[in-house]
């Protein structure tokens, strides 16, 4: 039985969106692959359970195959 939430969850979807282009704005691409990198570190923590995170990385990863 899968634990991850793939339905709508976020209280302000555009305003989320937003911010994360924001943050990304003038930086270079190894800056914007610290920064995906380091967000999805703090995220992963926060979420601390390893069969939600291997749920999102094949979840993330089959998305990918099919585009």
């Amino acid at each position: 039985m899968s634990k991850l939430n793939l339905s709508p969850n976020l209280e302000d979807t555009d305003g989320f969106y937003e911010g994360l282009l924001n943050a990304h704005n003038g930086l270079k691409d190894a800056d914007i692959h610290a920064l995906n990198a380091r967000l999805i570190l703090i995220l992963a923590n926060h979420i601390g359970e390893q069969d939600i995170l291997e749920e999102a990385l094949s979840a993330a990863s089959a998305a990918l195959k099919r585009d």
